[in-house]
């Protein structure tokens, strides 16, 4: 198998230019593959950092996401009294109300208008979320229109700045703090106190109830069954970091199925291009296969050979592609979220499972164009390929 590997490597340097043109257009095409994998997968992956284990949501039964649903603030107290919520030290239940709302605010530069996700937030909210770290500046006052403004919010929207004012809802707001939220989607929001959110929004309820469970993860069916089962709520409750990874699922998937529309396109191009670059090996070295076979090497050797130098080449594809797509992880890019209508900023993620992905994906393309000018390079008569010497 050495002696194999190394006989097809020498045959690929030695058509040096041919081999560079082949494996980069197969890099081109392991390049989209793995980004679109890669984008899917930060989206996903931010989206489900968003949610905290232990962390329930409750929400108005039937709703897909937080701009559909509606507390009544009678039932807010309600959930709240629930005996599978923590308790904090003073005694209070570790729950908070929120209320999320949709505004359409100008970007820095173009002046075009994307949808903000604007989150009023009460006492504890920070206290449930330890990912959201306080960047610069300080927390608003309770009852103020003090804003905190997520890091990507404020480096991308007009006003959103530290020390800057922004106007929504018939207010001026005076952007107090900048939160870091990590890889999370808490990045693409704007925080303000709660109550006055709703007045200034004229909202009478709440959007969800955002509870810690004592036991975490394990005191959640019985904290759903107490919720779901009072006829009194009309309310639902999901896993935090659940029910945000389902809010990434639609979006996901269209990025997936358009990467590999896309790279089934292209793919072709390039197992054509190894095909032609194979062929045109087999007809250089008709003489070379001759000669080996005079000396006693079976056609399997000359197909498994041939085979060899087109993986070679996939690989090498593969692997070029893959370290290019790999520096997309230094950029960050934003787009709308369907489930919320909302812009989302996310990175590039990078997974061993997308590594692995990509590097069968190139070695599948050097195996679908080497196969058969492998083939024909096996058949050739031995009587035949002498002649050319």
């Amino acid at each position: 198998m050495a002696s194999l590997i190394s006989y097809s490597l020498r045959n690929l340097l030695t058509r040096r230019l041919t081999t560079f043109f082949t494996a980069g257009g197969m890099a081109l095409v392991v390049f989209v593959f793995a980004a679109a994998l890669m984008l899917a997968e930060g989206l996903r992956s931010t989206l489900v950092q968003t949610g905290q284990p232990g962390n329930a949501i409750v929400l108005r039964k039937g709703s897909k996401s937080e701009i559909e649903s509606v507390v009544d603030r009678a039932a807010a107290p309600l959930v709240e009294t629930r005996p599978e919520i923590d308790r904090a030290a003073d005694g209070a239940p570790l729950a908070v109300r929120e209320l999320v709302v949709l505004m359409g605010l100008p970007k820095r530069g173009g002046g075009t208008v994307s949808n903000v996700v604007l989150r009023g937030i009460g006492p504890k909210s920070l206290e449930l979320r330890p990912q959201v770290r306080l960047k610069a500046g300080r927390l608003p006052r309770p009852g103020s229109t003090e804003i905190l403004a997520g890091e990507s919010v404020a480096r991308r929207f007009e006003g959103a700045g530290l020390g800057e004012r922004i106007r929504f809802g018939l207010r001026e707001w005076t952007v107090v703090g900048i939160f870091d939220a990590g890889a999370t989607g808490f990045n693409s929001e704007i925080w303000g106190d709660c109550d006055q959110f709703m007045s200034a929004f004229r909202r009478s309820a709440y959007t969800l109830v955002l509870a810690k469970l004592r036991e975490g993860s394990a005191g959640f069916e019985p904290f759903r069954q107490g919720i779901e089962s009072d006829p009194r709520l009309q309310l639902t409750t999901k896993p935090e970091s659940v029910f945000y990874a389902e809010q990434s699922e639609m979006m996901a998937k269209f990025l997936r199925i358009m990467g590999i529309s896309l790279t089934a396109v292209f793919s072709i191009g390039a197992m054509i291009g190894a095909m032609i670059t194979m062929y045109s090996a087999v007809a250089g070295r008709t003489g070379e296969i001759g000669t080996l076979r005079a000396l006693g090497f079976p056609r399997r050797t000359i197909l498994r050979a041939f085979i060899m130098e087109a993986l070679l080449l996939g690989l090498l594809g593969g692997l070029v592609g893959l370290a290019a797509a790999s520096g997309l992880q230094l950029f960050t890019i934003s787009t709308m979220n369907f489930q919320t209508f909302s812009e989302l900023a996310f990175g590039f993620t990078l997974t061993p499972g997308i590594v692995f992905l990509s590097l069968c994906f190139g070695l599948g393309m050097g195996l679908v164009g080497g196969l058969i000018p492998a083939v024909h390079a096996a058949r050739i008569k031995i009587v035949d390929a002498l002649r050319t010497v």
